[in-house]
């Protein structure tokens, strides 16, 4: 871990989302990988590729202020090639390095739905990773359960916003979770999914 990360709670957690997910995706046999995921129409090669994608878009926007125009459809498409483990490595490393660099964290940063400090946007990427390891690990029949301080991290992160997730189409309806769930299966239930 870098000393920037060793001194940033946020920078802390990325790490560690990003270490996650890269775990499961080196778990994912040849067999599986056109295996449906609790994501709606995707596979789990469906699902790398979108999270090896998001990656990618961290060094244009947080490294070089690029407007999401600018950037287009660079990362649109099969970003996972004939080793999709090895391309998540790349990219994750990319983001890594994107967040961590010198002043990363002051900076705004040029989203779809306007400007936005680049903290929060890694706040986001950090909830994402969470949400998307767990679908990976339902898909591929790993472990479930989330690491406490990345599940406390994404309850905070997504609950201000999580009523207008559905509405941005990239998330299911909220489920509601049955009687004495834990805080996981809330989580997973207010956005979308059927723990």
């Amino acid at each position: 871990m870098t000393g920037a990360a060793e001194r940033n709670p946020l920078l802390t957690r990325l790490q560690e989302a990003l270490d996650l997910f890269g775990a499961l995706a080196h778990t994912v046999r040849d067999d599986q990988w056109e295996a449906g995921t609790p994501c709606a129409e995707w596979t789990v090669r469906d699902l790398v590729n979108h999270l090896v994608s998001e990656q990618l878009w961290a060094p244009p926007l947080v490294l070089h202020g690029c407007m999401i125009e600018e950037v287009g459809d660079t990362f649109d498409g099969d970003m996972l090639g004939s080793d999709p483990a090895a391309s998540w490595d790349t990219a994750a490393r990319a983001t890594h390095e994107a967040f961590t660099a010198p002043g990363a964290l002051d900076r705004t940063v040029h989203l779809s739905h306007g400007d936005t400090p680049a903290e929060n946007y890694c706040g986001q990427m950090v909830a994402d990773l969470v949400v998307h390891s767990w679908d990976l690990s339902r898909a591929i029949g790993a472990d479930e359960r989330l690491p406490d301080d990345l599940l406390q991290f994404t309850v905070r992160e997504v609950t201000p916003y999580a009523a207008e997730l559905a509405k941005s189409g990239q998330f299911a309806e909220p489920v509601e979770p049955p009687l004495g769930s834990d805080v996981q299966t809330k989580l997973l239930c207010l956005l979308g999914r059927r723990p």
